[in-house]
C-alpha cells in the first residue's frame, strides 16, 4: 500500500496532507525518513508521524506441538479433551494449526495466528518439504515403492488424484522415511493403500526448517 494512502486510512489526515508531511520529513518508516511514493506493509513496518507511532508490526505467535495419537486437529469444540487444544494453555487457544495430522498420527504440528506463514507452509505452489516416519503392515517390493515415489493414483472426494513425486528411504523392516511436497488429507495412508499395504504407524518429524527433535509427546514450545 502507498504510504500516503495508509496514513489517510488511519484517519490521521488526508492523502494530500500526508504527502506534505512526507516531504517535510515528518514521517518515518522503521526509524528512517520516508519518501513520496513509498510502499509500506502495516503488518511488518513501523510507521510514525511527528514521532507518534500509527502502525506497529504485528506480533505473531508460532508454537510447535508434539501431537500424540488419539487427538484430533480441530477447533470445532475447544472443550473436547480429545482435541489438540486440550494440550495447550488457554492463551494459545486462538492459534490455528498449520496443516493437519489425523487422530491416528503423531508428531510435529505447528500452530500460529500468522495467515501468511500458514499459506507459505501449506500451499502446494510453495513446495514446502514435510518429512514423515512410516511403518507399514505388509512389505512392498521395490517396484511398488517406485510407483509411490513417481506419483500414484489415490481416491479423493472430488475423484481420483495423482500424487506429486516424493522421496522414500528405507530405515528398517517395513519402515520408511518419506518426504512430501504437498499435504492432502490422509495422503500417506492412501498412497500405501493404493500400492498394496497399510500404514500402522505415522509420525511427522519435519515441516520446512522446523524439526520435531527431542520434544516429548504432548509437549509444546515457542519457535
Amino acid at each position: 500500500m502507498r504510504l500516503n494512502k495508509f496514513i489517510a486510512s488511519t484517519g490521521f489526515c488526508s492523502r494530500r496532507k500526508a504527502d506534505e508531511l512526507i516531504k517535510s520529513g515528518k514521517v518515518r518508516i522503521n526509524g528512517e525518513p520516508a519518501t513520496l511514493g513509498h510502499q509500506v506493509d502495516p503488518q511488518t513496518d513501523q510507521i510514525s508521524v511527528h514521532g507518534k507511532t500509527i502502525a506497529t508490526p504485528a506480533k505473531f505467535t508460532y508454537i510447535m506441538l508434539h501431537k500424540p495419537t488419539g487427538y484430533i486437529t480441530t477447533k470445532a469444540d475447544l472443550q473436547d479433551d480429545q482435541t489438540i487444544y486440550a494440550l495447550l494453555p488457554q492463551k494459545h487457544h486462538h492459534l490455528h494449526p498449520v496443516g493437519r495430522l489425523d487422530r491416528e498420527s503423531e508428531g510435529l504440528l505447528l500452530l500460529t495466528d500468522d495467515g501468511d506463514f500458514t499459506y507459505q507452509m501449506t500451499h502446494p505452489s510453495n513446495d514446502s518439504e514435510k518429512i514423515y516416519q512410516v511403518k507399514i503392515k505388509n512389505p512392498l517390493n521395490p517396484n511398488q515403492i517406485q510407483k509411490i515415489e513417481s506419483g500414484i493414483i489415490i481416491e479423493e472426494k472430488k475423484g481420483p488424484y495423482k500424487t506429486r513425486p516424493c522421496e522414500i528411504k528405507s530405515i528398517g523392516v517395513n519402515r520408511f522415511e518419506i518426504t512430501l511436497h504437498e499435504g492432502r488429507n490422509r495422503q500417506i495412508r492412501k498412497m500405501f493403500k493404493a500400492a498394496g499395504s497399510s500404514v500402522v504407524f505415522l509420525k511427522r518429524i519435519k515441516m520446512g526448517k522446523h524439526e520435531l527433535g527431542k520434544l516429548k509427546k504432548g509437549d509444546w514450545k515457542n519457535v
